[in-house]
């Protein structure tokens, strides 16, 4: 066998510059095997890609994409012995006018019919035919394209061992062990004769990443899901030659890593049961470990070679590989791209009238030009927003280019560090913090702290990454005391002094006044108090909550509010105060619009359903619950959220009441698919003056009737949409008439809904946070030494709350010198 050329001697193949024109990239299923039944494949024909490739590769142009990934097709190319590349002109053609990257995969699971897989002359005729069409690319290809011999040799062998093509000796019963060896074998020698035409080729091989486990209480099949995992790494381990080294395998022959990445990926053994991504099941293994246990294993470029979702889901799947390619990049992974698998449309393998509905572009197959391509705009959305995440993130993490950024751009890997103090979990409830904040650590490395748990062990901090640049910073102290208490401050700040470099002045961002006293060792350069919520208010608040957040306010530079009520409230007491009301990540919701899509534990529910998600706690009106369901026997009333602050068995108990329990955020826009109508059931009182609930705006995106009780922050800004209802007997009437509109009124509702919806984004919110930072930041003179911060948070307790004249400009910040910005000259 031929070698390759060799690398320089101190460049491993894990650092070397990409391959890859773009990042982002674009496939063309290629399958064109045949099939079970009978039918022979041809999928760019199917779909007209083949006759329309040039009018693919412009559409291409709006989201900056310039790599490809296109099959020959062994089987379509070669006719008792003859090889015809003419199928391949148009896309060559068009690929060399717009300046499109092609990478070319030979074999895609189909072969000429009289070839026998398990056949010594099997390794030969691949040879052969990899020279042929290796030469036949050479003019196009420059010199060093991106090949892929065979796709997914794993998977081929595995689809060999069910039948699933239909070719010379397919019930051979040696598919599954044999089979993979011969494709090795080939692909090796494939390699070899690329190799000979095109010396600077680089290999591209590609196979499924899986994760198996045993069913919850089996652990006897824990085994079979441990063998069935590790099968995943058989055809790469060969090849590099790790494993049956005979084969011919050497780590040359191992280049490029392309990982295929779908959303039934995972699975349980024996049962086969998948864990679906959809409704966030807690068993499935974030797609970044796996990613950086394949990178350990090989130290090789990584490609997401193949991924998609089908449906209504797709946005909310690609939004989520971005920032599990993100986390990947983070933990150190030479990511090379992500690959858009398939881009246009497919229809199935086995039911040639099924269509996937799994492209960025769909086709409109009931219009007058069936073919003719329809962006998916969530898809599109949540494509462009993947795009800036990883292009700004990778600004921080250095190691091999990755295509983000043109030749010879300076990275800048500096970034300010956001310390956030929080009384709320990450993994509670998703909600404001979270999204702002995983926007934002596009900007910033942020530190979310949360209040200390006990443990009689050595104070330590627990740490982890829920989102690509956060980290989530657990304190386990030996202090019984909760929250951010007195007690706990000495405590806290031993372990909290090394989260910042030396020498860097980090934005400090309350959630909590309570971590005030946190400050005083920080020097911040900035300070930010997000309110999202009169915390006073709540139940069992802190004894001294209102003191502290005097002085909080006294020292913030910004203020930001949760809803338009909390902006009233605090704006007479700072000068710098900002309302960013809840908003909404429409590209997750719009899942709801596929009202096909219900959530299976609704399954044994009848309809009319009529749902609420969120905290059940002291701000929850139960006897609102009883008297509906007491009133409307037929309705069934749907819960979905924890119950905290109160006792479960104080809850309204019906059987046409249904308490579903916390559920994850992701397998929300499920549970809205299956709902008449959405509620905001909540109790008038002091915790609840002056919410801003996240989830109207959520509702509104599944453009489902809404009813609520007269939250001022609802009725005010939504009340020409969101039915108010001024008790409960008028709360149940609205409900009566939203279950009775008509279809004109629905339609007129929907209109409405999605012009709100499309005023606001999560992204647009933290976007205009950003600036106000930036802006702040670089007008803000240094701040007076920490222990200043100190005196003023011990000072706290003497401030009266309710003084009239907050607003006047010597009580507003002490801590500024009078010329800040925060205090205008007199």
């Amino acid at each position: 066998m031929s070698a390759p050329p060799t690398s320089s001697p101190t460049a491993s193949p894990a650092s070397q510059p990409t391959p890859f024109a773009s990042f982002w990239q674009g496939g063309y299923e290629g399958a064109d095997h045949v099939n079970h039944g009978g039918r022979a494949l041809d999928m760019n024909a199917a779909n007209g890609h083949v006759e329309r490739a040039r009018e693919d590769y412009l559409l291409l142009r709006q989201f900056g994409i310039a790599t490809v990934r296109e099959s020959i097709g062994w089987r379509l190319v070669e006719r008792d012995g003859v090889f015809d590349f003419s199928s391949l002109d148009a896309r060559l053609l068009a690929a060399h006018e717009l300046g499109i990257q092609i990478c070319w995969t030979f074999c895609h699971y189909g072969w000429p019919d009289e070839i026998d897989v398990y056949a010594p002359d099997f390794v030969t005729r691949f040879a052969r035919f990899c020279r042929a069409a290796a030469q036949y690319l050479a003019p196009y290809a420059g010199p060093a394209p991106v090949y892929s011999p065979i796709n997914e040799i794993s998977f081929t062998s595995w689809g060999l061992s069910v039948h699933m093509f239909r070719c010379t000796n397919m019930f051979d019963p040696r598919a599954a062990t044999e089979g993979k060896r011969q494709l090795v074998r080939a692909a090796l020698a494939g390699c070899d004769a690329i190799w000979d035409v095109t010396p600077g080729a680089r290999i591209l091989h590609c196979d499924p990443l899986i994760h198996v486990i045993a069913p919850t209480g089996r652990p006897e099949w824990q085994q079979e899901a441990d063998g069935a995992s590790a099968a995943q790494y058989d055809a790469w381990d060969m090849l590099c030659g790790k494993r049956e080294p005979e084969l011919g395998g050497a780590p040359r022959y191992l280049d490029l890593i392309g990982a295929n990445y779908y959303d039934t990926n995972q699975w349980e053994s024996g049962t086969g049961a998948r864990l679906w991504w959809h409704l966030g099941d807690p068993r499935r293994k974030p797609l970044h470990l796996s990613l950086l246990e394949l990178h350990r294993r090989y130290q090789r470029p990584v490609l997401l070679a193949e991924t998609s979702h089908v449906g209504s889901g797709r946005g909310a799947w690609i939004a989520e590989m971005a920032s599990q390619t993100a986390l990947a990049l983070q933990h150190g992974v030479a990511m090379q791209g992500i690959c858009l698998y398939p881009i246009v449309d497919r229809n199935d393998w086995e039911h040639e009238h099924h269509w996937h509905r799994s492209g960025l572009w769909d086709l409109d197959r009931d219009g007058p030009d069936p073919l003719a391509r329809q962006l998916v705009a969530p898809y599109g959305v949540a494509l462009q927003q993947g795009q800036r995440l990883l292009t700004r993130l990778t600004r921080l993490f250095p190691g091999p280019g990755t295509g983000l950024y043109p030749q010879g751009h300076i990275r800048e890997r500096v970034m300010n560090t956001v310390i956030v103090f929080c009384h709320l979990r990450w993994d509670f409830v998703y909600q404001r913090p979270q999204h702002l904040l995983t926007r934002l650590a596009q900007h910033y490395k942020v530190l979310f702290v949360e209040e200390p748990v006990f443990d009689e062990a050595e104070p330590h901090l627990r740490t982890y990454h829920p989102a690509p640049n956060v980290t989530v910073c657990q304190p386990h102290t030996p202090v019984h005391a909760a929250g951010f208490h007195d007690d706990q401050i000495p405590v806290l700040q031993s372990l909290l002094n090394k989260l910042v470099p030396p020498g860097e002045d980090p934005v400090v961002w309350f959630y909590t006044p309570m971590a005030l006293p946190l400050l005083a060792d920080l020097h911040p350069a900035l300070v930010v108090y997000d309110c999202m919520d009169e915390l006073s208010a709540f139940k069992n608040p802190p004894r001294q909550l209102l003191q502290r957040e005097s002085a909080l306010l006294g020292v913030a530079d910004l203020v930001f509010t949760g809803g338009p009520s909390l902006y009233q409230a605090k704006r007479p007491r700072h000068a710098n105060v900002h309302c960013f009301a809840s908003s909404v990540d429409t590209v997750h919701f719009e899942q709801a619009l596929d009202r096909s899509n219900a959530h299976p534990l609704h399954a044994d529910i009848p309809h009319p359903q009529l749902g609420f998600y969120g905290v059940i706690d002291e701000r929850f009106d139960t006897a609102l619950i009883a008297a509906m369901a007491d009133a409307h026997p037929e309705w069934h009333i749907v819960l979905v959220g924890p119950v905290v602050k109160i006792e479960p068995s104080a809850l309204p108990q019906r059987p046409n009441i249904h308490y579903l329990g916390q559920q994850a955020y992701q397998a929300l826009p499920q549970f809205l698919a299956g709902w008449d109508v959405c509620l905001l059931p909540f109790a008038l009182n002091e915790s609840t003056k002056f919410i801003s609930p996240t989830k109207v705006l959520e509702y509104m995106a599944a453009e489902l009737p809404i009813v609520s009780t007269a939250i001022t922050d609802v009725e005010v800004p939504y009340g020409d949409i969101v039915a108010i209802g001024h008790g409960h007997a008028e709360f149940i009437a609205h409900c009566e008439a939203a279950l009775a509109l008509t279809p004109t009124a629905r339609a007129a509702m929907a209109t409405q809904m999605r012009a709100v919806v499309a005023r606001t984004s999560w992204d647009g919110t933290a976007d205009q946070m950003h600036a106000l930072i930036e802006d702040m930041r670089a007008d803000t003179p240094a701040r007076l030494p920490g222990h200043v911060a100190a005196l003023a948070v011990e000072q706290s307790a003497a401030i009266v709350v309710g003084v009239p004249n907050y607003g006047e400009p010597d009580k507003i910040n002490p801590l500024r010198p009078a010329t800040s910005p925060m205090r205008p000259a007199a």
